[in-house]
């Protein structure tokens, strides 16, 4: 009689080997592999896990034992030279490892990712129009997430990098299948702009302006130009400019307190008239000064 253990000899046993690693270059063409989180492995390992009782979607741990950095990944496909795995190059970045660096790999099975944050390495990611759609869709070629990973995506024939800052509810998740949240960072070398330093350039740029209307009205010549006439001679046709009346134009300054949804009433200011002040018309107004008639005349006395 055979026992237990002899029936299944696999049961109950990981996955755990080393391969030679290179990158999917040295494949050829193969983009699909290069912009997402998958490797491809030989088919001895296919052979092997089918015979282990494991759980899918297969999801492997890569470590690099000489400078202590794993990472993780899934498969896609089996079709590798025996002893080789084929990794992206941002894989092998992140593992410190050498084209033909030993790797060891063995399956592990993580938890669903609730949600992670992300921080782009440079600025050029905020000329996104809608970078969540963009990272949504370059996701979809990724089966886990490590943190402290920097992730390669690709969008308009650019390659964008972004640093796993946070995964919940671990260290590692996957994300086949799952609802994440999804924020955030500001990107590596990103300043605030100085809000307070436009402002009083501003104010300045609007005072050079209005000290300036003056010199402008009195450089002004209305119809300084030269006419013509049909016969072709120049008698008569040298204009008389006159200077621009400019003395009821003002320029104002910017309300830059305003707040959205109040109404600022101005009564510091008069208003103007053509030029003319309202305090010089009717000074002496009275109200009912006027004199009346009657229309029966007192008879003499």
């Amino acid at each position: 009689m055979f026992g237990f253990g002899q029936m299944f000899p696999e049961m109950g046993r990981n996955f755990q080997t080393t391969y030679r690693c290179y990158s999917v270059t040295m494949l050829g063409d193969r983009e699909d592999v290069e912009r997402g989180g998958k490797i491809i492995m030989p088919p001895s390992a296919l052979d092997q896990l089918t015979r282990l009782n494991i759980q899918y979607p297969m999801l492997f741990k890569l470590t690099n034992k000489k400078s202590n950095r794993e990472s993780h990944c899934g498969v896609l496909e089996f079709v590798a030279d025996e002893g080789r795995i084929y990794i992206p190059y941002w894989m092998m970045q992140n593992l410190l490892l050498d084209e033909g660096g030993l790797v060891q790999i063995e399956n592990v099975s993580l938890s669903v990712a609730t949600f992670a944050k992300f921080q782009p390495q440079s600025v050029d990611f905020l000329d996104i129009t809608n970078p969540k759609a963009v990272l949504e869709n370059g996701l979809r070629n990724f089966a886990c997430l490590t943190k402290t990973d920097v992730i390669a995506i690709k969008y308009n024939d650019k390659v964008y990098e972004l640093c796993v800052l946070e995964t919940k509810p671990g260290n590692a998740v996957s994300i086949i299948e799952c609802d994440m949240n999804v924020d955030f960072a500001a990107p590596v070398g990103y300043k605030e702009p100085d809000y307070k330093q436009q402002q009083h350039q501003d104010i300045e740029e609007d005072s050079d302006l209005i000290d300036g209307d003056d010199d402008l009205a009195e450089a002004f010549r209305a119809f300084s130009g030269q006419g013509n006439r049909l016969d072709g001679k120049l008698k008569g046709t040298q204009s008389c400019p006159s200077r621009l009346e400019n003395e009821g134009i003002r320029r104002g300054i910017p309300n830059y307190n305003y707040k959205i949804g109040t109404v600022t009433f101005i009564r510091t200011q008069r208003p103007i008239n053509n030029g003319i002040d309202n305090d010089d018309i009717n000074t002496d107004f009275e109200a009912f000064s006027g004199q009346g008639q009657s229309l029966r005349k007192k008879g003499r006395k």
